[in-house]
């Protein structure tokens, strides 16, 4: 039958429906009963309907479609409900990994050899660009060559006497046939002669340029891996420079399986102590994994998380950051196979948002200096971090993720190849002193003196940098305050006219590339509004109006500076 069902459905692409039958009386007089097949595919079910009219079959028809679509909703909840348990369940079997990954830091390196090898280091992959030409040589266009055949020759033929006539009319279309392939055949000859070369000389360059360019990734392998064995031989003499590259290698391939972003800074002093210096940047509370399993709540469709508690977390935190420094010790100690240094000092800092202020600070919050004597004589598959930490006379607060400052052990290397050595200029001053017409060089180490007994107090140190190349430093003070102190970059400006923003921005960037805490800039004259705006909330201090020195002279001592009036914007 032809008639179709009406029928509607949430899952209209998994219903299928079948043709409407009738069955008829014995004397095919009248319809009995209609029926029809209905399948859902989703469910993989399937029902046969019938009824006695066509009306009645539509409707049960539209109950069994509708009794399916509950059905299948309910299926589709429960796959819903169960991928999504699956989920939470895969999530808390990470999360319970990464706080497990914690524990292991120090233990994961024992388990792993920390040596350099300098052969894998080492650029050995073969030159794989294929070598064969990849066009075929020309092939000669051929022709076959005209063949001589007798024309056929008949009684008639012979009897008229046309059989001579037949003969060279044949022999002409031969000569013919001969002499169009002869100019064919030549044309051809030319012709393959010409791509002939022209290939030739497409494969004479091709092998050329593929010569050249592996010649060139070979003489590249050959320098690179060169500079490998230059790097390795320099480790073996203790050369400085190859020391910090070497200790670098060695911290870069410590795998910390994501949990932060390693970065530190090297210096090695080879005498009168071989000492290794590392700054280390440890990870941040923040960013610290505090998630301990999440739970699907059928009943609302919400996932529920459940992380550990503040105190397990500063705990975690605490134990991290004890892990990392054994575990760079261990590292560094065990790669150290020529004794480049009987020692290593770690100082160990963190970066966080100071609620206070919502500005970022970065602290010293652990310091250690360890030899390698008493470090080999520990068994660190056994110890408590922290134990070993302090057992080795390291020095931090009682709860690392408090972020308490501390001073570390050794002061940070101060060495910049733009210094210069200072010269006194203060002494030949009077009040009389014109600093507009001051020499310039005069000028800055002038700067670098007043500054100099500002920090001599604290401890300090001031340093100027050469004239030129100096990436926009006049000089540079070193404050070891461990909370306002820092690397603070000093511009001088000798200027008559007003100060605008421009200058005041170049300062700040320098700040930045220098890695600084703050920058200072001075100037001989006033600041304009928008120098003002631009420095407002940065770390940048100005200085600026007269400036008027007062000596008088000390019967025992050097011309001493009585007076500085200088105005702090």
């Amino acid at each position: 039958m032809t008639t179709k069902i009406k029928y509607s459905s949430r899952h209209l692409s998994a219903i299928k429906a079948g043709e409407i039958e009738a069955k008829w009386s014995a004397n095919y007089s009248r319809i009995l009963r209609y029926s029809i097949d209905m399948w859902q595919k989703d469910l993989e079910l399937h029902k046969q309907v019938s009824a006695p009219e066509l009306y009645l079959l539509e409707i049960k028809v539209g109950e069994l479609v509708a009794r399916w679509d509950r059905m299948a909703d309910d299926h589709i909840r429960k796959s819903k409900l169960a991928a999504s348990k699956e989920a939470c369940d895969a999530l808390t079997i990470e999360a319970s990994g990464k706080l497990d990954g914690i524990r292991s830091i120090l233990s994961k390196t024992l388990r792993h050899d920390d040596r350099v090898d300098w052969e894998k280091l080492k650029n050995r992959t073969p030159f794989r660009k294929p070598s064969p030409f990849p066009e075929k040589s020309p092939k000669r266009a051929t022709e076959a060559k005209p063949i001589k055949f007798d024309p056929p020759i008949g009684l008639l033929d012979k009897v008229f006497r046309k059989a001579k006539v037949k003969r060279a009319k044949a022999e002409e279309l031969f000569q013919a046939d001969v002499k169009r392939w002869d100019e064919e055949d030549a044309r051809n000859a030319a012709a393959f002669v010409t791509a002939v070369g022209l290939w030739e000389a497409r494969k004479l360059e091709f092998e050329k340029a593929y010569h050249d360019e592996k010649a060139t990734y070979l003489h590249r392998q050959a320098t690179e891996n060169a500079k490998v064995d230059e790097l390795s031989d320099g480790v073996r003499a203790g050369d400085p420079k190859s020391v910090i590259e070497h200790a670098s290698l060695v911290l870069d391939a410590s795998d910390y399986d994501g949990l932060f972003e390693k970065s530190y800074e090297l210096d090695y002093q080879p005498a009168p102590a071989k000492v290794l210096l590392i700054e280390y940047d440890l990870p941040s509370p923040e960013i610290m994994p505090t998630l301990k399993a999440l739970r699907f709540m059928p009943s609302t469709g919400e996932v529920k998380e459940t992380h550990i508690s503040d105190k397990e977390q500063k705990a975690n935190y605490d134990s991290a950051c004890y892990q990392v420094c054994l575990r760079t010790f261990h590292e560094l100690f065990e790669a150290d196979e020529c004794g480049n240094y009987d020692a290593i000092l770690f100082n160990g800092f963190s970066t966080a948002v100071n609620k206070s202020t919502g500005r970022d600070v970065r602290s010293c919050i652990m310091s250690a200096i360890v030899t390698k004597a008493d470090f080999e004589a520990i068994d660190l598959g056994r110890v408590d971090p922290k134990a070993c930490f302090k057992s080795l006379k390291g020095v931090s607060a009682s709860s690392l993720a408090a972020l308490a400052p501390i001073a570390p052990l050794m002061e940070m290397n101060k060495e910049d190849k733009r210094f210069i050595d200072a010269r006194e200029v203060v002494a030949s001053l009077d009040a009389a002193t014109n600093l507009a017409a001051m020499d310039w060089g005069d000028f800055e180490h002038l700067i670098r003196e007043l500054f100099e007994k500002e920090f001599a107090s604290r401890g300090g140190d001031v340093k100027i940098t050469q004239a030129s190349s100096d990436g926009g430093v006049d000089a540079v003070a070193f404050d070891p305050d461990p909370i306002t102190g820092g690397k603070i970059v000093i511009q001088a400006k000798r200027y008559t006219r007003t100060v605008g923003v421009s200058a005041v921005r170049d300062l700040y960037g320098t700040v930045q590339h220098e890695g600084a805490s703050r920058g200072i800039l001075i100037s001989t004259a006033d600041y304009g509004p928008d120098a003002h705006q631009f420095a407002s909330g940065k770390p940048l201090s100005l200085f600026s109006g007269s400036i008027c020195f007062i000596c008088c002279r000390n019967t025992a001592t050097t011309p001493k500076l009585i007076l500085l009036r200088l105005e702090r914007i």
